[in-house]
């Protein structure tokens, strides 16, 4: 389906499912951010010296990492602005740019998230984040 425009509805159920992620995050029930993956999710990020590696995450990895990335982080602030890039209807990837601030330090971020529509809506299937390798 080469050459898909999107509607104005389209980007706005893509908002809004980043949205329902967000507040999903901000109490962390990360049960429900994992209801919103497709399992086995892909994992793509760099080690800061120029070495890219992917790997694959089954549903009790992601859980674990996210208790581990955000279970003592009760003072992070994210504020981000999102851009869909949709590759066809049912495929979007969606570039965030954006500040984190923790223990009164900001730092800028940029991250990719491929989402796909599946008969329950839209699901994310990979993440792509420099510097966590």
């Amino acid at each position: 389906m080469t050459g898909f425009v999107p509607t104005e509805a389209d980007v706005a159920s893509v908002l809004a499912w980043f949205d329902k992620y967000d507040a999903l995050a901000a109490a962390k029930d990360y049960e429900g951010m994992a209801d919103l993956a497709v399992f086995p999710l892909n994992e793509v990020t760099d080690d800061g010296k120029g070495a890219g590696s992917a790997t694959q995450t089954d549903r009790s990895e992601y859980l674990a990492q996210m208790a581990q990335v955000m279970g003592g982080s009760d003072d992070v602030k994210l504020e981000t602005t999102r851009t869909p890039h949709f590759l066809s209807d049912a495929l979007v990837f969606v570039v965030s740019d954006g500040t984190m601030t923790y223990a009164g330090n900001t730092t800028p971020i940029r991250y990719g998230d491929l989402l796909l529509k599946t008969d329950g809506g839209w699901k994310f299937q990979t993440m792509v984040q420099g510097g966590w390798g």
